[in-house]
């Protein structure tokens, strides 16, 4: 949202959202009683040379020089140096709160934001593929989704004792695959890559893989691959019907999405599962016909189990945004207690 600021800069926090491609922006009113995105850009990565040049065209350009700033980045936050996992960006904790002029940084992993944002979002900011639609938020709740990469975060708690975030690097967790076709995908994974991670099927990139294995396009032996298409063309082809095999891959990606999601929520004894990134929002339909409810359920024993999990896909448009300036504001409210 763009308004008029008011104010000395003090009220206001900077709240980002880094990812592989993308760096998003925002201020937040540290003083209003709800969280809200102010004067929100989206800045391409590949046009600035770092994180610090492009958080300083950002303050530059909305003329506000906060002292407080929570960002998310795609990448692990536990050191003072830190380099994003899908972008050649690396930078200094310390050296970066300084150059922006902060009194106070906090870094978060980019699906720690995005569930710190579950307890916030609204009725409309979801899409539920099972279960109510608006029920209470029950916990443990799993959130994941694919993007540049696959993140995954685990939001614990209640509404009556206060959510926490566990952040984790569960995307990069070795990928299962089942039947023919994911072996023939794991083949080609493991000879370009090394090994066959989860994100190396669940994410955009991976879902131009996907395609080019199954079309026959690789050299599964050399990892070589002759020729990708973009994971939005695949999408769209799926979508409207007139490519057979962008729709194969397409329902072998949710498929996929099926499994890692139902291992997740054993793994985390989720009560609902989120799934979250810029890519699933886009085919939710699509996805609710696939063989992702299917797969999700395939736990043998723990079948049952799975059957009372509820799962929404988030449509908000920047919910790494919004559970930034949530993890900030509660940062300065646990500062004041």
């Amino acid at each position: 949202m763009t308004v008029a600021l008011g104010g000395d800069d003090a009220r206001y926090g900077l709240i980002a959202d880094i990812g592989g491609t993308n760096a998003r922006f925002a201020l937040v009113d540290m003083h209003a009683p709800c969280p809200e995105a102010l004067q929100a850009k989206t800045l391409q990565n590949a046009e600035f040379a770092s994180l610090q040049h492009a958080a300083g065209h950002y303050l530059q350009s909305v003329g506000v020089q906060p002292r407080r700033a929570a960002i998310a980045v795609a990448s692990p936050v536990d050191a003072d140096e830190i380099r994003l996992t899908n972008r050649a960006w690396s930078f200094s904790r310390s050296e970066l709160r300084d150059a922006l002029g902060l009194t106070e940084l906090r870094l978060l992993n980019d699906f720690g934001a995005v569930a710190w944002a579950v307890p916030a979002l609204q009725p409309d900011d979801c899409i539920t593929l099972h279960g109510a639609p608006t029920p209470a938020l029950r916990g443990p709740v799993t959130v994941l989704g694919p993007g540049t990469g696959l993140g995954v975060a685990l939001l614990v708690g209640s509404e009556a004792q206060g959510w926490q975030v566990v952040e984790t690097e569960g995307g990069h967790v070795t990928f299962a695959p089942n039947g023919d076709e994911e072996q023939l995908i794991a083949r080609w994974l493991t000879a370009h890559h090394g090994r066959a991670s989860n994100e190396r099927v669940l994410c955009g990139k991976g879902l131009s893989h996907v395609d080019a294995v199954l079309r026959g396009a690789t050299h599964p032996e050399v990892g070589q691959t002759d020729a990708l298409r973009e994971p939005a063309d695949i999408v769209e082809m799926a979508l409207d019907g007139r490519d057979v095999a962008a729709r194969r891959a397409l329902a072998r990606f949710c498929a996929v999405l099926g499994s890692v999601a139902g291992d997740a929520a054993l793994i985390h004894g989720a009560r609902t599962v989120m799934i979250a990134g810029g890519i699933v929002p886009r085919f939710v339909p699509f996805l609710r016909s696939s063989a992702f409810r299917e797969r999700f359920l395939a736990k043998g024993r723990f079948a049952a189990y799975l059957e009372s999990v509820a799962i929404h896909v988030v449509t908000h448009p920047n919910p790494g945004l919004l559970g930034a300036a949530v993890a900030l504001r509660q940062a300065k409210q646990e500062e004041l207690a």
